[in-house]
């Protein structure tokens, strides 16, 4: 299984009107947010961002390759900008699991002051290393 990178720039454009800021990314159609001003604009594009690319992967669908920003033209009262995503923060995020083992086996795990968590962990990583 291929690593998935940690950390993802993509170029969106930022289009200025009164009322805020429109933000799209060229790469990624769907994937949109606003602003109140350019500030908030860079926030929302970053969450925007995040939870777009985490979409993708946890579907497993291909994550394009970000354009070139010198390949995009903004018109009138727009700019592009280039986001990070930051994706480690929302793949270390964890779930509840219920799960029934004999009463024998988790008698003898809590004995031994064994990390029920940390042994299932360990445990999948290596059979999905294995697939």
């Amino acid at each position: 299984m291929r690593k998935k990178p940690d950390r993802y720039v993509f170029p969106a454009l930022f289009s200025y009107d009164e009322d805020g800021v429109a933000v799209s990314f060229p790469d990624l159609p769907g994937c949109n947010t606003c602003g109140e001003d350019q500030d908030e604009a860079v926030l929302m594009a970053q969450d925007a961002l995040r939870g777009h690319l985490s979409c993708l992967e946890d579907d497993k669908d291909p994550i394009p390759e970000p354009s070139d920003f010198r390949s995009i033209h903004p018109g009138k009262n727009e700019a592009v900008v280039l986001v990070e995503a930051w994706m480690v923060p929302l793949r270390e995020k964890t779930v509840r699991k219920n799960l029934t083992i004999p009463a024998k086996l988790a008698f003898q795990a809590e004995l031994a002051g064994i990390n029920f968590s940390g042994v299932l962990t360990k445990a999948l990583e290596k059979e999905l290393q294995r697939l």
